[in-house]
């Protein structure tokens, strides 16, 4: 991916450098790529400041209350299941599911449980690699890791629609030939759309992963998407409806203990 995207910049760059010394082309086509990079990193900061600037890059934990509704082949199921997500950067993750909350998913670090009243067991490896891969290419992991490593390649491709938006379209590409493609509004700045693509170990084929995030509310001092929808081949899957969220709460010593989840469903 790196190497395709690399040289396909390079290809368009170069169809501006006819006529010129192989030297000037070289130097032009060097100067032309450091000016879109920067582009890039321009509408990223932006979209930063646009969030909360330092603040949310600091944000300790969140907390969001919500319904999700399933798809199956861009149909949703009938009814939506009320569920509380938990993220603290840049490992933890737990979501309690069902009004009593007692169905547990954990997931920290690189291993992911499952916790009912039967206890606790680990959550099917095809699952736990799709919620990590989302992870890993989760906008705050482009802009908490991807950017600040110099290795990180920024690509400005210019303004698409996005959720009925027009958007700057920013690619950063990473050392491992990982790529996360961002959509940003072009009036306000916020995220609209995250996308990117992994090969089946399976069949081998490519997949896109992309989430799209609407209906921006200020939550807790930051603005904060409250529907966000989730598509696999631009088909969706899933859909948040977000109700309330709240950040840098104390969460407790035992919070994402998955033992002390174990003995609370259990009594």
């Amino acid at each position: 991916m790196r190497r395709v995207l690399t040289v396909t910049i390079l290809a368009v760059l170069l169809g501006g450098s006819v006529g010129l010394s192989a030297q000037d082309s070289t130097q032009k086509v060097e100067d032309d790529a450091a000016k879109n990079a920067k582009q890039a990193r321009d509408v990223l900061d932006a979209m930063v400041a646009a969030l909360g600037g330092q603040a949310w890059l600091d944000i300790k934990n969140r907390t969001e209350h919500g319904h999700v509704a399933g798809f199956f082949h861009g149909q949703p199921d009938v009814g939506t299941t009320e569920i509380l997500e938990f993220h603290a950067w840049p490992d933890k993750d737990r979501i309690d599911v069902t009004k009593h909350r007692d169905y547990l998913q954990f997931f920290l670090g690189r291993q992911g449980w499952e916790v009912t009243y039967r206890g606790k067991k680990a959550i099917p490896q095809e699952q736990l690699d799709d919620y990590l891969r989302r992870r890993d290419h989760s906008i705050e992991m482009a802009v908490k890791v991807w950017l600040k490593d110099p290795k990180t390649i920024l690509v400005y491709e210019g303004q698409h629609l996005a959720e009925r938006h027009l958007a700057d379209q920013v690619t950063l590409i990473s050392a491992e030939n990982e790529a996360i493609t961002i959509l940003v509004d072009l009036q306000t700045h916020l995220p609209l759309r995250r996308s990117f693509q992994w090969r089946d170990p399976e069949y081998h084929d490519k997949n896109t992963d992309a989430e799209e995030y609407d209906d921006y509310h200020l939550m807790g001092g930051f603005p904060t998407a409250l529907r966000v929808s989730r598509m696999k081949n631009d088909e969706t899957v899933r859909q948040f409806y977000i109700d309330k969220v709240t950040y840098n709460q104390d969460l407790g010593p035992d919070f994402w203990s998955v033992e002390a989840a174990e003995k609370r469903i259990k009594k």
